[in-house]
């Protein structure tokens, strides 16, 4: 299962921590790990594009994105990744849980 934790302080994201694997399929064939990492990657570089306002580390089993700094296309950024991560865990109960968020 992937998890997904959002970290706040005073209201504001902090850090989010995104660990595990789906489990839906086999590696390479798995959708539930590919859309994750497709919605990830590309928030993560539309952010880095603009600023770098987040400091991202990956050490093969989690991905952890440090806020560093809160703009607009910041903060508007993550809440639309975060959001679309729990639409897919709306669809894939058994394979994604979000928390904190």
């Amino acid at each position: 299962m992937i998890k997904v934790k959002v970290e706040k302080e005073n209201e504001s994201m902090k850090r989010i921590l995104i660990r595990g694997h789906s489990g839906y399929s086999e590696s390479g064939t798995d959708i539930v790990c590919a859309a994750v990492s497709s919605v990830v990657t590309t928030s993560v570089n539309a952010i880095l594009s603009f600023k770098e306002t987040i400091q991202v580390t990956d050490d093969g089993d989690t991905l952890e994105i440090q806020v560093l700094e809160h703009d607009k296309i910041t903060d508007t950024l993550l809440e639309n990744m975060l959001n679309l991560l729990k639409e897919i865990e709306r669809q894939y109960q058994k394979n994604i849980k979000m928390e904190g968020e």
